[in-house]
């Protein structure tokens, strides 16, 4: 290689290190990436405290990586490198077949899962009524057929069996009909959310489980409310090359009333919020999504039916339309952002059957469990 053509070069490499440099710094910074679905790194603040604990540097590089001109396809181009080079993960994502992305789930400590157990038969003692534990294993683990060749990750099932065993409480298999029925689309491909026909066989299961009749899928009418879904796996993966998923529903909105708290005031909320399906975060159609720590849903479809409470995760946003239709009321339990005590609560409100509900991977890593016992 010639002098002057690595001078060039080296010119080329600067001139574009100098630009991006000053393009980004030019640019207003970004709140939010819709695409990452996360807030971004804002500007950190420079104090000699910052300094000398080390936030300060290590905010400035993830602000200096957040902020990039074009880091949407910075973050593409990564992936598509991954894919390239014969990697088959990128950020904890397996890129699978069938245009599945696939979370890797870590196998969790014994002691911390014992812990979560024993929250779990607090809870039994505490209250008068059924306690019943229900866990949903993740996409990776149901549909294992499509994960890379010898790719590792938790076996969640074999994890359930053991908890199941380990539990004063009353169990639900939601592991047995998902897995007979992982020939359908009951996750999506880029989102770790079982799809509302999965949540259709979890709410079977939890009938079965609580003695009332299993609903028909024959009874519903399926409609596609959007065809544009990308959801979580597809944000942190990075990975741009697959198709999108599609949003159904089956249950009608009517016959019901639902009461919303996204903070300490109720509002009147909704099975379905149509405006969350023009944004990225298209999940939150169901209930309004984020993370609310109560909602409470009344039924006239179900006026003899039990009063639930779901102690949950966002899985049982998609699925509590289903439990409205043999539930008079169905009360959703956020542990994330209600630290309430659980006992107080039940007898409070007349709850007659208690559902402790989670995906496997939420379950070994929510830190806020304790409430359960509370």
């Amino acid at each position: 290689m010639s002098s002057k053509y690595s001078k060039f070069l080296t010119g080329l490499f600067c001139a574009f290190i100098g630009g991006m440099f000053l393009v980004s710094t030019l640019l207003p910074d970004r709140e939010m990436s819709e695409t990452e679905n996360r807030y971004l790194q804002q500007a950190p603040t420079l104090s000699l405290e910052s300094i000398t604990d080390g936030t300060f540097m290590s905010q400035a590089e993830d602000y200096t990586a957040d902020q990039i001109v074009g880091r949407d396809l910075w973050v593409a181009l990564k992936a598509w490198c991954e894919r390239l080079s014969g990697k088959q993960e990128d950020n904890g994502v397996y890129f699978g077949k069938e245009d599945t992305l696939l979370n890797r789930v870590n196998d969790p400590d014994p002691d911390d899962l014992q812990t979560r157990l024993d929250y779990v038969d607090a809870l039994v003692g505490n209250v008068s009524v059924p306690v019943y534990f229900g866990l949903i294993p993740s996409s990776s683990a149901v549909w294992a057929d499509r994960l890379p060749g010898g790719a590792p990750t938790a076996d969640e099932l074999s994890y359930i069996q053991q908890m199941y065993f380990a539990t004063g409480a009353a169990t639900v298999d939601l592991a047995g009909p998902l897995t007979a029925h992982k020939g359908e689309d009951i996750y999506y491909r880029t989102d770790h959310h079982w799809t509302s026909l999965g949540a259709f066989y979890g709410a079977n299961a939890i009938f079965e489980a609580l003695g009332l009749e299993p609903l028909e899928l024959s009874d519903y009418e399926k409609t596609t409310v959007t065809d544009q879904f990308y959801g979580t796996i597809y944000s942190t993966s990075g990975v741009r090359w697959v198709r999108p998923d599609v949003i159904d529903t089956y249950v009608p909105d009517d016959g019901v009333h639902v009461t919303s708290w996204f903070g300490a005031q109720p509002s009147e909320g909704s099975l379905y919020v149509d405006q969350y399906l023009s944004v990225k975060d298209k999940y939150s159609y169901f209930l309004g999504g984020q993370q609310q720590p109560l909602c409470v849903i009344e039924s006239d479809k179900a006026p003899d039916g039990p009063k639930v409470l779901v102690l949950r995760d966002s899985y049982s946003d998609s699925l509590a339309p289903f439990l409205t239709e043999r539930c008079s009321e169905v009360h959703l339990f956020d542990p994330r952002n209600n630290l309430t005590s659980v006992k107080d609560y039940v007898a409070q409100n007349d709850i007659d059957t208690v559902l402790v509900l989670y995906s496997f991977a939420n379950f070994v890593t929510d830190p806020n469990l304790f409430v359960l016992a509370r």
